[in-house]
C-alpha cells in the first residue's frame, strides 16, 4: 500500500513565503515524476510545477521565477518552496506522483490528500 502525506500549508500574508512537503510511504520500489498542483474555489485543478527523478523541472507560468520544486529521492520527499506569495496562489495544493510499487511492478498514480495554502492580508 502506497500513499502521499503533505504538509507545510497555512495562512500567510502577501509577500510571504511557504514550504511545502510531500512524502511517500509504503511499500514502494521507485518513485518517478512528482508534481504539485492546486485547486481554487471555483476553479480546475492546475499544475504548478513538476519535477522527474532525474531532477527535470518545470513550472506554469504564473510561478516560475516565486516557486522552486525540489525533491530527496533517498527520502521519496518533494518541496515546493514558494516565495513572494500572492493571494491568487490560495488554493488547496495537491501532491502527485508516479510510483512503482514493490508489487504490482507497474506505474500508477497517486495523489495526496492536499493542503491550504491561504494569502491574505
Amino acid at each position: 500500500q502506497v500513499q502521499l502525506v503533505e504538509s507545510g500549508g497555512g495562512a500567510v500574508q502577501p509577500g510571504g513565503s511557504l514550504r511545502l512537503s510531500c512524502t511517500a510511504s509504503g511499500s514502494i520500489f521507485r518513485v518517478n515524476s512528482m508534481a504539485w498542483y492546486r485547486q481554487a474555489p471555483g476553479k480546475q485543478r492546475e499544475l504548478v510545477a513538476r519535477i522527474t527523478r532525474d531532477v527535470t523541472t518545470d513550472y506554469a507560468d504564473s510561478v516560475k521565477g516565486r516557486f522552486t520544486i525540489s525533491r530527496d529521492n533517498a527520502k521519496n520527499t518533494m518541496y515546493l518552496q514558494m516565495n513572494s506569495l500572492n493571494p491568487e496562489d490560495t488554493a488547496v495544493y495537491y501532491c502527485n506522483a508516479d510510483i512503482i510499487a514493490k508489487w504490482p511492478r507497474s506505474p500508477e498514480g497517486y495523489w495526496g490528500q492536499g493542503t491550504q495554502v491561504t494569502v491574505s492580508s
